[in-house]
């Protein structure tokens, strides 16, 4: 009996230790209400690019913009898991940010892009981890078609998915110098902060719905 005991404890001690894991894993948080940009933050580089139109997030062309995400624009996340449905459009170019930080102008600075471009001239495609590891040339969706795009950051591990198939699965190293390795990036490494919804240009047209996110232990 004593024997059965024994082999029983670290079992349970395992159990006991997934189980305070779960509890620090905050549940799914809802971003967009489906109504106006009310939780989010449009830089005024180019008015009116960002608009909800039937319950969706239009990103209208007009040129480039950024909407952060939080009232003030600078919600914090460090690990966390982020959904979305995205759809483009013929030549649209759009991006997701993660760990950034509020701008008035310019292209985000700090934290990483994840893409989204199906037929944009760029060859940089949809599900890449922009100039970091790329998905080049062959997009892994098709215009005009809803998409799932999931995002993870734990600890320095960062994972893409497109509907549901894995297209980036990257470690930070522990020597990252994004001035050494990349043109003009300083800040793509990996800290904490919001996210944000890229509009890239005037042609650009691309579409969200169902934002969701949720902290991580």
């Amino acid at each position: 009996m004593k024997t059965r005991f024994a082999f029983l404890l670290p079992a349970l001690a395992l159990s006991f230790a997934a189980l305070q894991a779960a509890d620090k894993t905050s549940a799914w948080t809802t971003m967009f209400n489906g109504k106006d940009l009310t939780g989010w933050k449009a830089n005024d580089e180019t008015p009116n690019v960002f608009k909800v139109e039937e319950g969706v997030l239009k990103v209208d062309g007009g040129g480039r913009a950024h909407l952060f995400y939080g009232a003030d624009g600078a919600a914090s996340f460090k690990n966390f898991e982020f959904k979305a449905k995205v759809k483009t459009t013929p030549g649209s170019n759009a991006g997701i940010y993660f760990h950034t930080a509020f701008e008035p102008k310019g292209w985000p600075s700090k934290g990483y892009e994840c893409q989204v471009n199906a037929t944009h001239k760029d060859v940089k495609k949809t599900g890449g981890l922009y100039a970091v590891q790329d998905v080049l040339n062959v997009a892994p969706n098709t215009d005009d078609v809803w998409f799932d795009y999931y995002i993870k950051v734990e600890g320095k591990r960062i994972i893409i998915q497109i509907d549901g198939k894995t297209t980036v699965d990257w470690t930070e190293p522990a020597d990252w110098d994004p001035s050494k390795t990349l043109k003009n990036m300083n800040g793509r490494k990996l800290s904490s902060g919001t996210i944000a919804i890229q509009g890239h240009d005037p042609k650009s047209i691309t579409y969200f719905k169902d934002l969701m996110i949720r902290a991580l232990p």
